[in-house]
């Protein structure tokens, strides 16, 4: 009997025939492309592959992968993508948001898909502003960001990614950047291979209304220093002799960086990165320049026993099982009452 092999797909074959339509120079091209070249490294099924977006820019993203997709509604992808995923946990589920859909109006949703472990992937894209309604000021949107909603600048105190999925009970949450073409598949693949909820942050661009809002710890001149890319097991070392590094700052849980060599510190002092520790991982979300890099890669990752659709299809099974089978049974099976 022939077998025959399956080609080898490759980044065009996840592309769809639609015309990409984002602003020229959006952030949002380099993440389609990351995640197309994500797909063909795992060489995906597109017939059980699924891409569930909300509302704003991001969007659009089910219309550009020849895969499965669904936009649905602003802040309810994470509701969307549970009812996926529990219908039939065999698909490959990825829900694609933007910080305002994702942590304003989705937030409620976002929370309790990752307290509740459901197997997705979830892409949040965080340019702190609201684009596609043109430029008002988001829920990730620092103090003093002016916006047409905030001619003065914003008075509210931004929400952290890190610190809401932590706080929320997720068991995987990592960081990424829109330009790095390298690092970027990595992490998605990551968060892929993760059995649960994944919550990958990528900080993007948006050119129109938010240029240049991250340009101090992403442009080439400055990212190494101002940046840290996470490896499991390895020392927490920077810079571009990474010859900077983090340790515990002396008397209180604080991270502080360092300089190898000054001071007496070898890199005996410097932290090794332990993705399993949450209180390690809350440390890390909350650095930022200009006193400590951004930490990019994974922050996070300590899967439970089971995800939330392996655990509900277990109940389901041993619920049938106990059923008396028919329905009429069940309708009249335990007290009944008469009225009169």
């Amino acid at each position: 009997m022939n077998v025959t092999t399956p080609p080898v797909k490759t980044a065009k074959d996840y592309a769809s025939d639609q015309e990409v339509r984002w602003c020229p120079g959006c952030g949002d091209y380099a993440i389609l492309k990351a995640v197309q070249k994500t797909l063909a490294e795992l060489q995906a099924e597109t017939e059980k592959t699924v891409f569930i977006s909300g509302i704003g820019c991001a969007a659009r993203f089910p219309y550009y992968l020849a895969t499965y997709g669904f936009h649905t509604i602003h802040g309810r992808a994470p509701a969307i993508a549970t009812g996926v995923k529990l219908t039939n946990p065999e698909l490959d589920v990825w829900v694609v948001s933007g910080d305002g859909d994702a942590l304003s109006i989705g937030g409620n949703h976002l929370l309790h898909v990752l307290r509740r472990n459901v197997d997705l992937q979830i892409l949040l894209f965080n340019n702190e502003i609201y684009g596609l309604t043109k430029g008002q000021y988001s829920p990730t949107s620092r103090v003093g960001t002016r916006s047409p909603s905030t001619p003065r600048g914003s008075l509210d105190t931004p929400v952290s990614a890190g610190a809401f999925a932590l706080g929320a009970g997720a068991r995987f949450f990592a960081r990424s950047v829109d330009t790095q073409q390298k690092h970027l598949p990595e992490v998605l693949k990551r968060a892929r291979q993760h059995r649960g909820a994944s919550l990958v942050e990528i900080f993007q661009n948006c050119i129109v209304y938010n240029d240049g809002v991250f340009s101090g710890f992403t442009d080439r001149a400055v990212a190494a220093d101002a940046q840290i890319l996470l490896e499991h097991g390895k020392p927490m070392l920077f810079g571009k002799e990474r010859t900077q590094g983090l340790r515990l700052a002396p008397g209180r849980l604080a991270l502080e960086a360092v300089t190898l060599d000054e001071d007496g510190v070898s890199e005996a002092d410097i932290l090794v990165h332990d993705e399993t520790d949450r209180t390690m991982a809350g440390l890390l979300a909350a650095m930022e320049p200009p006193h400590l890099p951004v930490a990019l890669g994974v922050l996070y990752c300590d899967p439970a026993p089971a995800s939330y659709e392996a655990s509900v299809a277990g109940e389901v099974a041993a619920a049938q099982k106990a059923s008396p089978g028919k329905l009429a049974e069940l309708l009249q099976k335990g007290p009944t009452w008469t009225v009169d």
